[in-house]
This record gives C-alpha cells, sequence and structure tokens, in this order.
C-alpha cells in the first residue's frame, strides 16, 4: 500500500484500491486525459505513480482487504458497509478486524 498511500492519500487511496484492485494498472508518464485511472486520480497523481521507484510497486494492484477494512473501519463505516463494500460476509469483515493489530470494532 506504502507506494499509492504515499502520492494519493489515505482516501483516495481507498477509492483506488476499491476500484482497481485484483487488476492490472499501467500508469503514464504523459497522461494524456482518456484513460481510467487518470479519470479517478488525476493527471498529476498518474504520472508520480508511472515514476514511482517503490520496491512496492507492481503491475497487479494489490486487493488490499485487511488494509481496506482498516481504513474503512477508521473512517466509521459499519463493519455491515465494509462487507458489502469488500464482497465479503459481515462474519468475515468483524474477524478480520478483531483479529487488526491497530483497529476493533
Amino acid at each position: 500500500m506504502e507506494p499509492y498511500f504515499e502520492v494519493l492519500g489515505a482516501d483516495l487511496t481507498v477509492k483506488f484500491l476499491l476500484q482497481f484492485g485484483g487488476a492490472p494498472a499501467s500508469f503514464s508518464r504523459d497522461p494524456k486525459g482518456r484513460g481510467v485511472v487518470e479519470a479517478l486520480i488525476g493527471p498529476e497523481k498518474t504520472a508520480a505513480l508511472a515514476t514511482s521507484q517503490h520496491p512496492a510497486m507492481q503491475k497487479r494492484v494489490p486487493v488490499a482487504n485487511r488494509w481496506l477494512a482498516e481504513m474503512l473501519a477508521w473512517q466509521g463505516h459499519s463493519t455491515a458497509a465494509i462487507a458489502r463494500q469488500l464482497r465479503t460476509t459481515d462474519v468475515s469483515s468483524r474477524t478480520r478486524l478483531i483479529r487488526s493489530p491497530r483497529i476493533a470494532p
């Protein structure tokens, strides 16, 4: 999550991962305003991700359900709302949050 979080910040990273997590994504060094990634994060941040030399950058965007669950809980979403967004059961989301060392429901 670190390279995305550094460039996009917390809220935009959550939106980005919910939309693109699990799929390959390409970041243009010179965005032209036509890409779906650019439509969400803007041309400057698209170019910043394209030039990122962070060792955690991959071609496929991570799913990051644990991180997303923690962030959504931190933002005040209910366990049921988190489960719906992550396409998991409320039991799974609750268990994931209980086991998280940072956030408990």
